[in-house]
């Protein structure tokens, strides 16, 4: 849904960046912007920045960033229209009521097709479940004990035996082939042409944290391989930032969330009253998804398979989530292999006593590792202790490390000092203790000519943002044309404008995009960081130096696209002398 921009814009200003920030996000006050953790990557130090003035946010860590609209897009993984909706209610604006016609449809964001077309195949795969031909799979879920009422909340269904009995279905509800594939429901190849993806399994849909489908995984009745398939990544669909069940345990109020490996495991646990079990999607554990918990919680329990892969799983969680901030226990499932079967066997009650013992993290750690050690051997518990010792240097702070220090050597009877040397000559020894290895946030390349001249076209916008009365001493030189990309473009177009008026509104610049991406992407052209300089001089010659590769940059380009157009010649020209002015120029900042 399109609204107005006026309405989106009074929607904007009636909600404060600030306010809305500082209620998911703790916030101080550093000069005139705000700074925290940032909620969208694990960090320790804060780079996340929330500047009152600009109704912008961004994080000089990962590069998020955004007007009030993107941040709870981002947060709350919301469409754009969910969170003019969403700001709506809280600012008390009645919406205008807009009639979805064929020509709004149209214009509806990708992502919303996504979201509608994956709920719309939920509820095939619901109701296929319900038919003689998805009896199979219902008496699937009743041999594994789930009531009626569990395999309706958790929305549950089957995919038929053909292969492609969901595109027909698909199609007939007016759904074209491109966004099939692209929701991930179908494959494509020469020999079979288009085929649905999942059949002849027990489906799970995956929800996000509002309860919007936003893909599937899939349990194969009978031995096919593999026996479980997921959903490939789509633009609503990233398994590294998502957790099945999260809908449910985020609003459970329980004092912490418990981490499963498999969609079976959850459901049971949550038909069990644990409603606050979650698990990964079919890949290993990550810091994305960590950083998603630590919003809920403060504590993770982990119940990983009792078995040897389960054990790796749970001890490559461990530093993940204690990057995150987030305290870990594992529950010892013995001797049952996973939650689901314990609870079938030993009961609620004493699944509670063990989530009630669970074991701290670091403990589990070293009981897995001395299962390598024989500690009747002397020398053999002398590696042993020495292994502790790598490991307690793991601890970033002096106090943490002597508190872990003085409980291992307790439980291993080492001995408080002895211990405390061996782990001070073993960090002299190896250059530990040093800061654990964090996740990166992206990938760094080499820089090219082409990200060099888009760098200089957004540190001239940021400029022009930090210092408006900038735009006076250039309009003669720069134009909008002068950037090279359609986004920065449009960037560039309604900021002279605003400029030129003698207004200053960058949150607002933003608002006209509706993609979260093409935000984000928009509040970076405004926050590129600025070379901080001691004297006006090194500031003025900096600056000059910024618009003349500009205006150099647009000049080559135009040259080189110049062809027979007349017009385009004529722009050439142009530009050749305004750069040939420009060179000659001082431009003097106050």
């Amino acid at each position: 849904m399109y609204y107005p921009e006026e309405v989106v814009e009074e929607i904007r200003q009636k909600n404060d960046i600030v306010d809305i920030v500082s209620g998911y996000v703790r916030l101080q006050k550093k000069g005139s912007n705000y700074f925290g953790l940032c909620p969208f990557h694990n960090e320790k130090s804060p780079s996340f920045s929330v500047s009152a003035n600009k109704q912008m946010y961004y994080c000089f860590g990962c590069g998020a960033g955004g007007n009030v609209f993107t941040f709870i897009m981002e947060y709350e993984n919301y469409t754009f229209g969910e969170a003019i909706k969403h700001l709506a209610d809280r600012a008390g604006v009645t919406l205008p009521e807009v009639e979805y016609s064929e020509e709004a449809k149209k214009k509806e964001s990708r992502r919303a097709q996504l979201l509608e077309i994956n709920k719309e195949a939920a509820k095939y795969y619901f109701y296929q479940l319900r038919t003689q031909q998805g009896a199979i799979g219902h008496q699937y879920l009743q041999d594994r004990k789930l009531s009626e009422e569990t395999i309706k909340q958790f929305g549950l269904g089957f995919s038929l035996k053909y292969s492609d009995d969901l595109i027909k279905y698909l199609k007939q509800k007016g759904y074209r082939e491109d966004i099939i594939r692209e929701a991930g429901l179908a494959n494509v190849d020469e020999q079979h042409g288009m085929y649905d993806k999942f059949w002849n399994r027990v489906m799970f849909p995956i929800q996000d944290i509002n309860h919007r489908v936003i893909g599937f995984g899939g349990r194969v009745m009978g031995d096919g391989k593999p026996k479980y398939l997921n959903s490939p990544e789509t633009p609503i669909f990233d398994k590294s930032r998502n957790l099945y069940g999260l809908n449910f345990a985020r609003t459970s109020r329980k004092n912490n969330i418990i981490l499963c490996e498999g969609y079976m495991d959850v459901i049971a646990m949550h038909q069990a009253g644990f409603n606050q079990a979650v698990a990964s999607l079919g890949t290993a554990f990550t810091s994305g998804q960590a950083s998603l918990l630590s919003r809920y919680t403060e504590e993770v329990l982990l119940t990983y398979d009792s078995d040897e892969a389960g054990i790796k799983a749970a001890l490559r969680a461990m530093p993940i989530l204690k990057e995150a901030g987030l305290s870990g226990k594992v529950i010892n499932m013995q001797p049952y292999k996973d939650p689901d079967e314990f609870i079938k066997n030993m009961g609620v009650e004493e699944f509670q006593k063990r989530i009630d013992q669970a074991e701290n993290s670091f403990f589990f750690s070293i009981r897995m590792l001395e299962r390598n050690f024989n500690l009747k051997d002397p020398e053999s518990k002398t590696k042993f202790h020495n292994e502790i010792a790598r490991k307690l240097c793991e601890f970033e702070e002096e106090v943490e490390r002597d508190n872990y220090i003085e409980a291992v050597a307790d439980k291993y009877h080492i001995g408080f000092e002895n211990l405390r040397k061996l782990v001070v000559r073993y960090a002299a020894r190896t250059g530990l203790v040093s800061e654990a290895v964090r996740p990166k946030s992206g990938i760094q390349s080499k820089s090219t000519p082409k990200d060099a001249m888009m760098r200089t076209q957004r540190l001239l916008l940021t400029w022009l943002v930090e210092e408006p009365k900038l735009y006076q001493s250039i309009r003669q030189y720069i134009t909008p044309e002068d950037f090279t990309t359609e986004l920065y473009h449009k960037v560039a177009n309604r900021l002279f404008q605003d400029l030129a008026e003698e207004r200053m509104n960058p949150a607002a610049i933003i608002s006209m995009f509706t993609d979260e991406e093409e935000q984000k992407e928009v509040a970076s052209l405004f926050n590129t960081k600025l070379e901080q300089l001691e004297t006006r001089q090194e500031r003025e010659k900096a600056f000059h130096d910024i618009v003349m590769n500009v205006k150099t940059n647009s000049y080559e380009t135009a040259s080189q696209n110049l062809g027979s157009d007349v017009s385009a010649l004529e722009k050439v020209i142009q530009g050749k002398k305004a750069l040939e002015e420009l060179s000659k120029t001082h431009i003097y900042l106050e």
